[in-house]
């Protein structure tokens, strides 16, 4: 019980002052300063009080939306546009990440995911731009209800707080993954076509046919592979590769051409 604001209360070399606390009030640590010198320490006396009112409680725990906004490595891009559209939904706090959608360890998705509390919303300028992936899609949505939250996409409209707009949100995550599948496909063709006319993935070779002809026929003269390799200014061991390959040995063999 505490008394009035004015008095206080001496026991012994230590002197503690109660004051006067509103109901609504969190608890708070009284410490009066003892008078010798030699404990140079503080007596400390808590005093209980009501938790804090409903209304601060309500205030900490307000549903917030969280934005998303991702694009690729491969993309000469910025999220700048998601970024400023996803502030204009009214996301107090926007996960920017630069990682292909077809990844699943992407650390800024899974931190926004770890955030996300019952009540909360994830905003998405797209859908492709939280996955490319219709199993990652799909896991992420599972994440998201578990925590009791939902999911907005902006140019599709999709809210998941309801069942149809998880359908459709599955539907569209199918045709993206048909999509992703789809350019896959044309590259491994475009690829295939390209081997069939004679040309190979990967840099260009830095020495020629009738350079490495060069190369045995000077190596077949005496010239050390040193010097070799200085005059068509490649390593040594481009050069032993050469003479391994021309010899019918394999490259890693002991040899001193």
């Amino acid at each position: 019980m505490l008394r009035p604001p004015d008095q206080s209360v001496t026991a012994g070399q230590t002197t503690v002052v109660d004051i006067a606390i509103p109901d609504d009030s969190q608890t708070i640590v009284c410490a009066a300063e003892t008078r010798d010198k030699q404990k140079q320490g503080l007596v400390l006396r808590k005093i209980l009080l009501p938790n804090r009112s409903q209304r601060q409680q309500d205030f900490a725990t307000l549903p917030m939306l969280l934005g998303y906004a991702r694009v690729s490595k491969a993309d000469d891009q910025d999220t700048a546009a998601q970024v400023s559209a996803l502030k204009a939904a009214g996301c107090t706090r926007v996960y920017e990440e630069t990682a292909s959608g077809g990844r699943w360890d992407r650390p800024e998705l899974h931190r926004l995911l770890d955030h996300l509390r019952d009540g909360d919303a994830l905003i998405v300028w797209k859908l492709d731009r939280l996955s490319r992936s219709l199993k990652d899609l799909l896991h992420i949505l599972e994440k998201i209800d578990a925590a009791g939250a939902t999911f907005r996409s902006l140019t599709e409209a999709v809210d998941t707080t309801g069942p149809a707009g998880r359908m459709m949100m599955q539907m569209l995550g199918s045709f993206a993954e048909f999509e992703r599948a789809m350019v896959r496909e044309r590259t491994r063709a475009g690829l295939r076509a390209a081997r069939e006319r004679g040309r190979k993935g990967g840099r260009r070779p830095k020495l020629l046919a009738h350079q490495k002809t060069e190369i045995l026929g000077m190596l077949a003269a005496g010239r050390s592979g040193a010097d070799v390799a200085r005059l068509f200014r490649v390593h040594r061991a481009t050069i032993s590769r050469i003479a391994s390959a021309a010899r019918g040995t394999p490259p890693d063999a002991k040899s001193n051409p």
